[in-house]
């Protein structure tokens, strides 16, 4: 019964990973950009043309991980 676990284990990484965004942006920018960055379309490499939410949809776990990152070191915490 492995199932289970690897379902937990997969629903905690999206919520770890999420949070670190949602904390990273709060802390990065004012309320209202924090809340409109994941919507906005970014031209950077990282999300070639698509908004964060169309990026981390298409790339799953190791995407959300990923920005995430960018993130943290946007705010110099990387």
């Amino acid at each position: 019964h492995l199932f289970p676990i690897l379902l937990v284990l997969g629903l905690l990484t999206r919520a770890s990973a999420l949070i670190g965004v949602f904390k990273g942006l709060n802390l990065l920018f004012d309320r209202d950009m924090a809340d409109r960055w994941p919507k906005l379309r970014n031209s950077g490499p990282l999300f070639e043309n698509r908004t964060p939410v169309e990026a981390m949809i298409d790339g799953g776990i190791p995407f959300m991980i990923e920005v995430r990152r960018h993130v943290d070191a946007l705010r110099g915490g990387l």
